[in-house]
């Protein structure tokens, strides 16, 4: 899958979805870092990259409909939450993207767990 990695994720998060097979671009190494939102989703939609981001603007479906883009990660730590959480979370979504494709699809990932935003499905739990 084509990722595009936010600028928090640094070379072991590239890393570790580049081990996973995953393309990756990251925001780092395409001099990114500081776009606006709205600048750095239009980037992943023009090279139809799905993003991985801790930004959590990009939850919200209202603001980014997730079926406009490649689809839209976004990893979310705990209030204790550090590096080691982290990389867990990056392992929980690349097993995720095994089982399930992103595309046009939000995913909350958070520890233990991969939520899915379904606005279709009300009698569904937000889970994968």
């Amino acid at each position: 899958m084509k990722l595009k990695l936010g600028e928090n994720l640094g070379t072991r998060g590239a890393a570790l979805f580049r081990e996973a097979g995953h393309e990756v671009a990251t925001v780092y190494e395409q001099r990114l870092t500081s776009s606006p939102d709205d600048n750095l989703i239009d980037v992943c939609t023009a090279e139809g990259r799905c993003l991985v981001t801790l930004d959590l603007d990009f939850s919200n479906p209202f603001l980014y409909p997730p079926w406009e883009y490649a689809g839209i990660a976004v990893l979310r730590l705990s209030s204790k939450g550090g590096i080691k959480e982290l990389w867990s979370l990056c392992r929980l979504l690349i097993a995720g993207l095994v089982k399930d494709d992103l595309h046009g699809k939000l995913w909350i990932v958070q520890r233990g767990r991969i939520r899915e935003y379904r606005p279709d499905r009300e009698d569904e739990p937000w889970f994968l």
